[in-house]
């Protein structure tokens, strides 16, 4: 697996407020660094956390007046990040979130709710998907793209499907008032561009799900964005929805990067709202298969999304990210006729957005990517005795 700085970056990366983490192996702990165009930089001394940089007054303003210190120039650092080659006496990318909560909404447009829709009645069969697809296209059509969920039409139409025997708890987050928002992964817990991601061994049918990921204050404020692959096991999910946290949270199953880029001026959440996100597979089998999906078709706005995770209800004091879901689900046959696509091991996936830049992972199983062993209590600890707190 190759990275490379002219397609990790946003295309107009110049003016863009990018801010990550860098593993520094002489102080056996992270940094938190600004990206520019003379190299990365280590700001950690003005904003200890990602955490702290996103509870700033304005973010980006604060990146960017940040003086740090130099690590050395990203196309370095890029090259030592993927495991097969990297000396472990430089340093390298990590996922550019830490104390953050990771959220993740599902059903958010209507080709997931489709697919979601397939995985409840093939009960994790891969092989019964097809023939399920055609029977709900016919049954439910594909204009529930104009509907507005929560809305009277929305509940007409809810009416009309629990009397003909066909509603589902995939349509009453999709169509209904509240959305669904469930919890992707721990604090600390993901892994960056460049880095091996995971898939449980148990799943026979498995695909990713390329997403922007809202970055959000602990006053619910959306501060940046960047890009997420929230790896879904559709076989383990598919037999029961109470199976969501064994489909959806495993070592090294969530991958978040290449940098977050903070609002400023130049870039905004209407920004957000019309990017398209482009995703890419290179199978160890010769298999390709490319992808996209645009925020501009989302059944839910970001925003709104947002007010449903936070707010007097719900506090999140270190803030949270969210995955706002996507519109793209793999349906090309990659093996038997059928059923499907689903992942091979050494996959290499690609999510990209000229805004955002690309996040590329190695797919590998769970228990063969690097152990989860630094959490929130070895941050503390590593900052501490750099007498960073």
């Amino acid at each position: 697996m190759q990275i490379r700085k002219d397609t990790t970056l946003p295309a107009d990366a110049a003016r863009a407020a990018l801010a990550g983490r860098v593993w520094l192996p002489e102080v056996q702990g992270p940094a938190v660094v600004a990206i520019r165009a003379d190299g990365v930089y280590d700001v950690t001394a003005a904003v200890p956390t990602m955490r702290d940089l996103c509870e700033t007054e304005s973010p980006a303003a604060t990146l960017r007046a940040a003086a740090g210190e130099r690590i050395g120039g990203l196309d370095e650092l890029l090259a030592n990040t993927p495991a097969d080659g990297r000396d472990p006496r430089r340093p390298w990318l990590l996922a550019p979130i830490d104390l953050q909560a990771i959220k993740a909404a599902g059903v958010t447009f209507v080709a997931s709710l489709l697919e979601r829709l397939i995985e409840e009645q093939a009960h994790g069969q891969p092989e019964r998907a097809a023939a399920i697809r055609e029977e709900m296209l016919v049954t439910i059509g594909t204009d529930l793209q104009a509907l507005k969920p929560g809305s009277p039409k929305a509940a007409e139409l809810k009416k009309l499907l629990v009397e003909k025997g066909i509603w589902s708890q995939y349509l009453e987050v999709g169509i209904g008032p509240d959305a669904e928002i469930f919890t992707k992964a721990q604090p600390m817990s993901a892994v960056g561009h460049g880095m091996d991601a995971g898939l449980h061994p148990d799943s026979t049918w498995n695909n990713p799900e390329p997403e922007v990921v809202l970055v959000v204050s602990s006053q619910g404020r959306i501060v940046g964005v960047t890009l997420g692959n929230d790896v879904n096991l559709r076989d383990v999910e598919g037999r029961s929805a109470l199976l969501l946290g064994r489909a959806k949270d495993n070592n090294a199953s969530c991958a978040v990067g290449p940098f977050v880029r903070l609002f400023d001026d130049s870039f905004s959440l209407d920004t957000v709202r019309g990017i398209t996100v482009k995703l890419d597979v290179s199978g160890p089998d010769g298999f390709r298969m490319s992808g996209s999906s645009s925020i501009s078709r989302i059944s839910r706005d970001p925003a709104d999304l947002v007010t449903q995770l936070i707010g007097a209800n719900h506090q999140y004091p270190d803030g949270a990210v969210l995955f706002v879901g996507t519109m793209f689900a793999p349906v090309e046959d990659r093996d038997a006729p059928g059923q499907g696509f689903t992942h091979k091991i050494g996959d290499v996936v690609t999510i990209s957005a000229p805004e955002l830049g690309a996040l590329t992972n190695r797919m590998v199983r769970s228990c063969d990517a690097a152990p989860w062993n630094f959490g929130a209590s070895h941050l503390m600890r590593s900052l501490a005795r750099r007498g960073m707190l």
